[in-house]
């Protein structure tokens, strides 16, 4: 399998850990946050994915309040581990259209 090329959101402070997502050929979306301890990769369809998008995208954007409370992204075998902040700019770069591109494949055009 070729190396993934992770994109965070442009709401993600420099330097910061945050959540990531890659794309690969076989249609498959990945998502993991770079301070996970377990390392854990959640991967799932782009249809999926782009049902998370547009739920994401119908809340009301993050109130901007970091609390300190765990977040866990999951599938039926996979647990990401994230913060709040770093939950918040991810939804924020979804909100703003930065992952949008994942959810069409360059194959489909």
């Amino acid at each position: 399998m070729r190396a993934l090329t992770w994109q965070k959101s442009s709401y993600c402070p420099e330097g910061n850990s945050c959540i990531h997502i890659a794309a690969t050929l076989d249609r498959r979306i990945h998502l993991t946050e770079s301070a996970d301890p377990t390392g854990a990769i959640l991967t799932t369809t782009r249809a999926a994915f782009a049902t998370l998008l547009a739920t994401l995208k119908r809340q009301p954007a993050p109130d901007g309040r970091d609390e300190p409370t765990a977040v866990y992204i999951r599938s039926e075998t996979t647990v990401v581990t994230t913060d709040r902040r770093k939950w918040n700019a991810f939804v924020l770069g979804v909100q703003a259209g930065e992952f949008d591109h994942f959810t069409v494949s360059r194959y489909d055009r």
